[in-house]
């Protein structure tokens, strides 16, 4: 159940993100809007974050969101993530079949959300060599919204079925 007030007849992700302040949700889905559609990562770069990112809020919209799928006019191949990709973020960091900007998306994610007092000089050198500035700023907005836009949805359990453990 929603936290919030919504009737019965209306979806409340609509509701919600569509009608409660929307001169603060309006600007929150624009920038959701830019996001899913202007990020310099690569898709599975961008996919390894973000679903680092959905399992750490535990948001199932988010958990189950496949970003080539469900934004197709970003123009990419929904089978350039195969769902065995999914298998493995934030689960085995060490797959074989994760590059190493995958893998440094991913643990950005994790360090950002549960330990960002602790990206020390080693995590940045990593980050450094493997992505220049402006993907790092990328990076941090793209987490940066999950983080909160995620997390708010969990919150108010506005999907209706964030039931996790």
């Amino acid at each position: 159940m929603p936290r919030l007030s919504v009737p019965a007849e209306r979806d409340p992700m609509y509701y919600v993100w569509g009608e409660l302040a929307p001169a603060l949700t309006g600007p929150a889905g624009a920038f959701s809007d830019a996001v899913y559609h202007k990020s310099l990562l690569s898709l599975r770069e961008f996919e390894a974050a973000r679903i680092t990112m959905a399992r750490i809020n535990q948001c199932m919209i988010c958990t189950n969101w496949r970003t080539a799928r469900d934004v197709p006019d970003r123009g990419e191949d929904p089978d350039a993530v195969p769902e065995e990709f999914y298998a493995h973020v934030d689960v085995d960091p060490d797959w074989a079949g994760f590059s190493e900007r995958e893998r440094l998306a991913a643990e950005f994610a994790r360090r950002y959300a549960v330990d960002h007092l602790n990206m020390d000089d080693e995590f940045w050198t990593r980050c450094h060599a493997a992505y220049d500035d402006e993907e790092l700023v990328d990076l941090a907005l793209c987490v940066g919204s999950w983080l909160a836009l995620g997390r708010f949805n969990r919150v108010f359990d506005i999907d209706g079925a964030c039931r996790v453990p």
